[in-house]
């Protein structure tokens, strides 16, 4: 599966095993709260000053 930057925080988690280690990597730490089930992935990097492309390097393992 690959991974885009509109993909809800909560289905990365839920589909990828260590997707919650790459984000907690990346100092996403609040991967289970409310918002993880509407935030998309580029959301979440807006808020967190990380770079949604660097982030989905990760996950799809590039």
């Amino acid at each position: 599966m690959k991974f885009k930057k509109d993909d809800l925080i909560i289905d990365i988690v839920e589909k990828k095993e260590d997707a919650e280690a790459i984000l907690l990597g990346f100092g996403m730490h609040c991967l289970h709260c409310m918002m993880a089930h509407q935030e998309t992935l580029e959301q979440a990097c807006l808020v967190h000053g990380i770079d949604v492309n660097e982030v989905l390097k990760k996950l799809n393992n590039k």
